[in-house]
């Protein structure tokens, strides 16, 4: 806080032996608003080195944790506190980076929209095409077959909600962990994320919740660049960690009875389909 006074955005980066280079680009993105932020770089290498890269802007506070302790775990960190900090907080991945203006336009957009819990921009790869990140809350079978079935196919365009025309907002249930724009009163009411889940599907667990009080909206408004690579379809110790983070969704609520699962996709597609 300045002198008292909330932040209107900080944001979370949790980072673990990050490549230097699109690091910069994710930090210059979010500083160049002249809307008053706080960026946290929450560090889970086994080093401190990228310590002194970014020391000298005093609206960056590096946080070194020594160890390696997950995704939302780190995030929490400081998104618990944002509800004192700011009136919204970003959880931004370390490889995402934006035109500054677009922080301004959705900091307005969520003024105006005080039913909005969530948002998340269109989302990019550099090459221009859209990641496909938003989708309804998933069956065991939605996330089971993209571990067997590397290849696109109607199921998984389905989950990936591709019938429907990214060019129009939408609310929906489970949105991208790269880019989650968040109404610190939100989380002061519904919580962060489970630390439970060390990562993967922590953000669908999160967006879960938001949705059934809040909008969770996709704004296609405004664009973002995330350089998503998958890296858990092809390290086998991340493909271990995604597969636990799956047994522990399901069984948190519920593998094939999920009458909240039902009643939100049902509602979506309907909506989507119109």
């Amino acid at each position: 806080m300045i002198s008292g006074i909330k932040y209107d955005i900080t944001a979370s980066i949790v980072l673990y032996k990050n490549d230097l280079k699109t690091l910069r680009l994710t930090v210059e993105s979010f500083l160049d608003t002249d809307l008053t932020v706080r960026l946290y770089l929450i560090d889970n290498s086994p080093s401190d080195e990228l310590k002194d890269f970014f020391s000298s802007d005093d609206r960056i506070e590096y946080i070194f944790n020594n160890e390696n302790r997950g995704f939302g775990k780190a995030h929490n960190q400081i998104l618990l506190k944002s509800p004192q900090l700011s009136n919204y907080h970003l959880v931004l991945n370390p490889d995402v980076y934006f035109e500054g203006s677009i922080l301004k336009e959705i900091f307005y957009f969520m003024e105006r929209e005080k039913s909005v819990g969530q948002l998340m921009p269109k989302i990019l790869y550099p090459d221009g095409s859209i990641q496909y990140l938003c989708k309804p809350l998933p069956r065991p079978i939605d996330l089971i077959s993209r571990f067997i079935i590397p290849f696109d196919t109607d199921s998984k365009k389905n989950f990936e909600l591709r019938f429907f025309n990214y060019n129009r907002a939408a609310n929906i249930p489970y949105l991208s962990g790269c880019f989650m724009f968040l109404r610190s009163s939100v989380i002061e009411e519904i919580g962060g994320f489970d630390e439970n889940i060390f990562m993967y599907l922590e953000d669908g667990d999160l967006s879960r919740r938001i949705h059934m009080k809040y909008k969770t909206l996709f704004y296609p408004k405004v664009e973002v660049v995330h350089e998503h690579n998958k890296e858990s379809f092809r390290s086998r110790k991340l493909m271990l960690i995604h597969i636990n983070s799956v047994i522990y969704y399901f069984n948190k609520y519920g593998w094939f009875f999920d009458k909240t699962r039902k009643k939100i996709n049902t509602r979506l597609f309907k909506e989507l389909k119109k």
